[in-house]
């Protein structure tokens, strides 16, 4: 009878273990379809709409830019791999209904789920970008307000990166977000 039960208690003890090598997902929204690619070529291609933007800009004080979702969610993508603790993996930004519709996978601890992140984007008394978060859950909870403070600067300052080049001199007068693109219109000071 001894053999059975160490034989029983080293089988839950291997359970155990079994579960807490193991990561737990506990679901979440699901990603829209169709999935956007990531390439280092969308990223080049941002870049390259930032500089020929602002070549336009200098001789006719009007800047205009539109970026992708590929472009968008490549430089997130990229942009997110360079922080030392992943806020989330896999992000995919979707432009749609004047949101940019941000998904990834989140993990903390043993449970990894699908969050998703909506936020709008405006433009300010300044003429600033001014990102605003809408929503966000993790998994199928709602994310703690800590949490999406923590989120909206790092959502902000991966844009206003991407935008850094051109800030400067530059004021916002409009941002458009529909049919999977995001129009940005300004004037150079």
């Amino acid at each position: 009878m001894n053999i059975h039960k160490t034989s029983l208690l080293a089988g839950v003890f291997t359970l155990i273990l079994a579960v807490l090598a193991c990561t737990m997902n506990i679901g979440g929204p699901d990603y829209p379809t169709p999935a956007i690619p990531v390439s280092t070529e969308a990223v080049g291609e941002l870049q390259s709409s930032l500089e020929t933007a602002v070549a336009a800009g200098a001789e006719s004080g009007q800047i205009s830019l539109t970026f992708t979702e590929p472009q968008l969610t490549s430089y997130l993508y990229y942009k997110l791999q360079d922080q030392s603790q992943l806020l989330i993996t896999d992000p995919q930004v979707y432009l749609r209904d004047s949101q940019l519709q941000v998904y990834g996978n989140a993990r903390k601890g043993y449970f990894e789920a699908t969050a998703r992140i909506i936020l709008t984007a405006g433009v300010d008394d300044q003429g600033q970008l001014k990102i605003e978060l809408t929503s966000a859950n993790f998994g199928p909870l709602p994310v703690p307000n800590g949490l999406k403070e923590i989120f909206t600067a790092t959502i902000q300052e991966a844009y206003t990166g991407a935008l850094g080049p051109v800030a400067t001199g530059f004021r916002l007068q409009s941002i458009t977000i529909a049919d999977g693109t995001m129009t940005i219109v300004g004037q150079t000071k």
